[in-house]
């Protein structure tokens, strides 16, 4: 299945992306009303917080006081950690298990407001942050939320900057315009995409490309396109990856360049980089052919038909 983190500040109009993509077919994993679901009256958790905390973070029908319990949760550092130990695993597994019940062929839409805080950005396929201004998004909460104006620019200053999460996305959806305008740039990265790059990932095999890709103009997100590529990477190979590297042309500052970006991974020996073949493929990036070349390197490209990438495995010994 195509792992899908959706993100975006307060106000930016992520619901609206959400609802679209499960109407064209997605599943969605929505961390909000996860953690609100494992904090039930009923729960372990709504138990293991009482326990922590103590009853009087209950209401009058037993359900959690979520203003009682920030009070004491967020007083001291300790006690925000304590809330973290209780919450944390039990949002971690019921994720699991939503992802788990999904289809094989599923596109599966994780909602985060935190993915970039909680740093969870590589651990996706595809990162797409909803996009809009500050004021725009103020104007919003304040509007159609009823939240006070002090009150939103607080929460707004507690989060990611936009700075901060351009930087881990691979898809800006831009939602600066009239209400329900973005559905359609939704439903064309559904269409040109996102269904695409499942089947793709699903039968490992690379995306489609031309025969010569034209040269262009030096890009100057490149890196920061390589950075997050790397950072899959890393997942993916732990520590059998002794380094990986942006390389090639795309990787030389200014100079025009097929659009195409190369990483290099050093592995110990041929045995790991073998060991890799599948590991990289479970994540996007499956081999080109059954066998390495004749200096022993591996190559691998991507599944994604939005970016071309290709990784070669190379043992240093």
């Amino acid at each position: 299945m195509l792992r899908i983190g959706l993100t975006g500040g307060m106000g930016a109009g992520k619901s609206t992306v959400a609802r679209s993509l499960v109407e064209r077919g997605a599943v969605l994993v929505d961390s909000d009303v996860i953690a609100r679901e494992v904090v039930a009256p009923g729960t372990v958790g709504l138990a293991a917080l009482v326990a922590a905390f103590g009853a009087d973070i209950l209401a009058a029908d037993g359900s959690l006081d979520r203003p009682a319990l920030a009070a004491k949760a967020f007083a001291t550092d300790e006690a925000r950690q304590t809330l973290n130990s209780i919450t944390h695993p039990l949002v971690g597994q019921r994720t699991a298990e939503l992802i788990a019940a999904a289809p094989a062929d599923g596109i599966v839409v994780q909602d985060i407001p935190l993915l970039v805080e909680n740093g969870l950005a590589p651990f996706m396929n595809l990162v797409v942050i909803v996009d809009a201004a500050e004021e725009t998004r103020l104007r919003r909460l304040v509007e159609f939320r009823g939240i006070d104006e002090a009150d939103a620019r607080a929460r707004i200053a507690a989060q990611a900057t936009d700075a901060q999460r351009r930087a881990v996305a691979d898809v800006v959806l831009d939602n600066n315009g009239a209400d329900g305008a973005v559905v359609a740039e939704v439903n064309q990265l559904w269409d040109e995409r996102l269904v695409p790059f499942e089947r793709n990932l699903r039968i490992r095999t690379p995306a489609a490309r031309p025969v010569e890709s034209p040269v262009v103009e030096a890009n100057p997100e490149w890196p920061a396109q390589a950075r997050r590529i790397i950072a899959r990477l890393a997942v993916a190979c732990g520590a059998d990856a002794e380094r990986i590297d942006h390389v090639g042309p795309t990787a030389v500052a200014g100079k025009p360049a097929e659009d195409v970006l190369d990483i290099r991974i050093t592995v110990a020996d041929t045995a790991v980089a073998d060991a890799l073949r599948d590991r990289l493929a479970d994540i996007g990036f499956p081999p080109v052919t059954a066998d390495p070349s004749a200096d022993g390197e591996r190559l691998h490209a991507n599944t994604d038909p939005g970016r071309a990438v290709n990784v070669v495995v190379a043992a240093r010994a």
